[in-house]
């Protein structure tokens, strides 16, 4: 839909709205009981033109809902921040701390020691949001702090710096529903060995929260004194043991789970039996044991788990899936075949971190190709691998080098910058963002790779794919897959275009159309999908709305430029008021690269850095105005 026809229909709208429709707020239109929902429509924004409105996160657009007695009410849209991950909300040991500061294995805010007032560290990337159903009374909210961009002099600090998370109390205005912060606590990752970087979480069914650890560091590389990775871990157990020795590039790369019992009190665990891998985000599906996982980076793979109870990931069997390319129109199409990893306990994965295990212990090696050596090539190590599991190993290779052995069993390592997953489950969908489809999702033009499961058109603005989830189905050896959810195949539903050079804003993918889908999240009373952006090709980064049944997309957020979209979490009920969060990180970043001629980008990036702080800073906060599905009688919409 083009935005002259956005402002048509808006304006006809509200024309007919203003002579059949009385103004309701949306608690009055819940308090009409009887009234029933027969869809729900979002009209959309334009993108923002002015500096004024580069710099802001801010929607204009509003949200259409249709009854079944044929009357129609517009609800306009507001976003509402609650705080940035610089604010001194959080208390540590009776302190005052920014949000976003991470803490130590004793629970002492962690310094930057390039600060010469020597100030805390402060994240500017808040991600994940988990707003808990309510516990005890009381509401809560889980955010990710992702990674630190640069530390007080300017350097990169991507990696280095100890990630975290943290617990919101939040108030609730019982009348408009808005949200406001009560408290902000730190939450203690020291029974785990810390957190790295955070990426996407969600709340699971049983009202916990799943969080991720993305970019594992490659336990290869780490037996390497010299390289970058062992650096990297290093300087991370510096920070946070207080003590380089006590670096492991095996505790990291799994999947937390974290828990807030009745007093307000969060406790950590980390499902070693997930395998470990670069965790974006983990979907659990309604059966409570299912569990899909978004592998973020190139050469990725796509993965299953499947635990052995319900409300438990603490021991369960891993999957990894084999893409048999069926299409390539309108972004792509494959059927999946599933490969058994194995099964694991939490514990018996742990054990064998702490048995002091190396890379070395668990492969033979070869640089040139040799009997008994299969080829590979995955993320973590970038290039062509020839590797052998020594005797006894394969449960240390499954879950401690999943993708490695998911790829040597003949599962596709191919993925490109795989992101978010949602699940619409009235129609047994999950859709998965890939980002950016190129690379190994190419055809292979030198032949080198070991393999080329993967054959598709590069769109650089990525695909958000729909996959189809059945019950009854087996493995690749015939055995059966104790689910009812597994995926057989995908489809790219959302596609993104290239320009072939940019506008006059920068943009290097069409601004009307989603560049380079991160965070998804599915409503099912609205029957919609929302997709954040991750975008490098946006000058400033958007949240969509995407009706699955009318297949209209709407621009409902617009983001500070050069902030990436993250945070995105649809809730339909909390205590019958409905929400949308959506944070944003990284302000300003590479938007001085970006070739603008509509406006003057000296002045937008002074803009940026004087109102929010270029990589200083992000914001925590939601949309408002949703009007409420859970007071109404007939709560899902109907499809058309």
């Amino acid at each position: 839909m083009t935005n002259k026809k956005l402002v048509k229909k808006g304006a006809a709208l509200a024309l007919a709205l203003a002579i059949t429709v009385p103004a309701l707020s949306p608690a009055e239109v819940a308090a009409q009981g009887n009234l029933k929902v027969d869809s729900v429509q979002f009209n959309g924004m334009k993108a923002p033109s002015t500096i004024d409105e580069m710099v802001k996160t801010y929607t204009t657009a509003t949200v259409t809902v249709k009854y079944k007695n044929g009357k129609e009410q517009t609800f306009p849209l507001t976003y509402k921040s609650l705080f940035k991950s610089e604010d001194k909300v959080a208390t540590v040991n009776g302190e005052e701390i920014p949000a976003g500061t991470p803490i130590d294995v004793n629970g002492k805010p962690i310094v930057d020691p390039s600060s010469p007032e020597k100030k805390y560290f402060v994240s500017d990337a808040p991600d994940s949001n988990s707003l808990l159903n309510p516990i005890n009374g009381k509401l809560y909210m889980i955010t990710h702090y992702e990674y630190q961009t640069v530390d007080a002099a300017g350097q990169s600090a991507y990696g280095l710096v100890p990630a975290s998370m943290s617990l919101t109390e939040l108030t609730q205005d019982p009348k408009t529903g808005e949200l406001k912060q009560k408290s902000v606590k730190k939450i203690d990752f020291s029974a785990v060995n810390g957190l790295w970087i955070p990426c996407n979480g969600s709340l699971s069914p049983w009202n916990t929260h799943i969080g991720s650890e993305e970019y594992e560091p490659d336990a290869r590389q780490f037996l390497d004194v010299n390289s970058k990775t062992r650096s990297q871990v290093e300087t991370f157990a510096q920070f946070y043991f207080g003590d380089k020795a006590k670096a492991n590039p095996y505790f990291y790369g799994f999947t937390p789970e974290i828990s807030v019992d009745n007093k307000g009190n969060a406790s950590v665990v980390k499902h070693y039996s997930t395998g470990r891998i670069s965790h974006e985000l983990a979907k659990v599906m309604p059966d409570h044991r299912t569990v899909y996982f978004g592998d973020d980076g190139g050469n990725t793979g796509l993965f299953m788990y499947v635990a052995d109870k319900e409300k438990d990931l603490s021991a369960g069997t891993l999957y990894a899936a084999k893409f048999n390319q069926t299409g390539t129109e309108n972004g792509g199409s494959g059927d999946l075949e599933w490969i058994s990893l194995g099964h694991a306990t939490d514990k018996e994965v742990e054990n064998i971190i702490h048995s002091g295990i190396t890379f070395d212990d668990i492969f033979e090696t070869s640089e040139v190709p040799a009997e008994g050596f299969t080829a590979i090539k995955q993320y973590s190590y970038g290039k062509v691998e020839y590797l052998k599991v020594k005797p006894g190993q394969e449960k240390a290779a499954a879950f401690l080098e999943t993708r490695r052995y998911a790829a040597m069993l003949g599962a596709t390592t191919e993925f490109n910058k795989m992101e978010g997953l949602a699940l619409n489950q009235q129609d047994n969908k999950l859709y998965i963002a890939i980002s950016d489809q190129s690379k190994g999702m190419e055809k292979d033009s030198t032949g080198k790779d070991p393999v080329d499961h993967i054959q598709l058109p590069k769109i650089k603005s990525g695909v958000t794919y729909e996959l189809d989830l059945q019950n009854g189905q087996k493995d690749s050896k015939r055995a059966s897959i104790n689910s009812s959810y597994v995926a057989l195949s995908m489809h790219g539903l959302v596609v993104g275009e290239d320009l072939p050079e940019a506008d006059a804003y920068g943009n290097t993918a069409n601004v009307d159309k989603v560049a380079n889908p991160d965070n998804l999240s599915y409503s099912e009373a609205m029957r919609t999908l929302f997709i954040g952006e991750d975008s490098g090709n946006h000058t400033n980064n958007f949240v969509w709305a995407y009706n699955v049944d009318t297949k209209e997309l709407e621009r409902i957020l617009s983001n500070p430029a050069g902030a990436e979209a993250t945070g995105l979490t649809a809730v339909d009920d909390s205590n019958n008021f409905s929400y949308i969060f959506s944070n944003f990180q990284h302000p300003g970043d590479e938007v001085a690269d970006k070739a603008i001629t509509a406006i003057n980008k000296d002045e937008l990036l002074k803009a940026v850095d004087e109102q929010i702080g270029i990589n200083k800073t992000g914001g925590i906060g939601y949309i408002s105005g949703l009007p409420s599905f859970t007071k109404m009688s007939d709560v899902n919409p109907s499809k058309k």
